[in-house]
């Protein structure tokens, strides 16, 4: 496990850094903010749009693949919705902590680690992943939340989910770079190296601003945070373990990749629903403090047995 908490050591290294800059001030929330929409918008859409481009629809989607995420994910989300609703808090509340157990830092670190780590076979299984997250998940909760407070679903609800999707970046550079994958024509010399030097600023300026906007996190409820980061870090990648290698005739590679996005600690995207509706966000904000730090030695785990097959 030494060797692989060697390699992962200098990922985590960056978001302590970014830690560190946004605790003693020297990176504020300001600037923070400006580096999160450069990466958002710019960086990560470009590394997006090549690894896609570079592509084929076949090497990224299997239906075995998505039944087995889905399954798992589903069967995690239960487990956090039901254990919340034990505690009496609402419905609303319940899907946000529902949404701490399933959906994990895909986008900001595991893109940029994952195919770092596991090599460039990793990136059709990864942006998987991530397409699931942001498809079907960020779309369950918007429409449990805005279902309980209106009291019933309209076709307003889903309008605003097809406007929301369109205008993510994440999602629709990984359309366009599919769509241009499919033409069978490469991505042009200027054009691919231009792709390439923007998308390297991903890595380090996504991973520098998690350190940095965790560092204006407040703790709440530390119990319950615990229980969203075990949920987070243990419970979802071994129910995704199980499907993608018991239940499910998942490729073992992919299966593997599968496993190690689910061991991400919770998205920050989450905190931004949460914030955006009002429910629980401090909590959120504690789930993901706790569960980022602690996924110093559960990814790297989890990252070791993958590799160890």
């Amino acid at each position: 496990m030494l060797p692989i908490l060697l390699k992962t050591l200098p990922f985590f290294a960056l978001i302590g850094l970014g830690y560190l800059a946004g605790r003693v001030r020297f990176f504020g929330p300001e600037a923070t903010a400006a580096l999160t929409k450069f990466v958002f918008y710019f960086a990560l859409s470009a590394m997006l749009f090549r690894f896609a481009a570079n592509l084929s629809l076949e090497e990224i989607f299997d239906w075995y693949f998505v039944y087995a995420y889905l399954w798992a994910c589903l069967v995690v989300y239960a487990i956090g919705f039901g254990v919340a609703l034990w505690r009496g808090v609402s419905v609303e509340e319940a899907a946000v902590e529902a949404q701490c157990t399933t959906i994990g830092n895909t986008g900001f670190l595991g893109v940029p680690m994952l195919v770092v780590l596991l090599g460039p076979k990793a990136a059709g299984p990864v942006l998987m992943v991530l397409s699931i997250d942001l498809i079907v998940f960020s779309s369950l909760i918007t429409l449990i939340i805005t279902g309980v407070r209106q009291g019933r679903m309209s076709l307003g609800i889903f309008r605003v989910l097809g406007i929301g999707l369109l205008k993510n970046p994440m999602i629709v550079s990984m359309v366009l770079g599919l769509g241009w994958g499919a033409t069978g024509w490469p991505v042009p010399g200027p054009a691919n190296e231009f792709l390439a030097l923007l998308g390297a600023a991903a890595t380090p300026g996504a991973l520098f601003a998690i350190g940095a906007s965790l560092a204006g996190r407040g703790a709440e409820r530390l119990a319950v945070a615990a229980w969203l980061s075990f949920a987070k870090l243990v419970l979802h990648p071994a129910a995704v373990a199980v499907a993608a290698l018991v239940i499910f005739p998942v490729d073992p590679f992919a299966a593997g990749v599968m496993i190690a996005a689910a061991a991400l600690p919770v998205a920050g995207n989450v905190y931004i629903l949460a914030a955006h509706y009002g429910v629980a966000p401090q909590r959120v904000s504690t789930a993901i403090l706790l569960s980022t730090a602690a996924s110093v030695l559960t990814v790297t785990a989890v990252i070791a047995m993958v590799e160890g097959g």
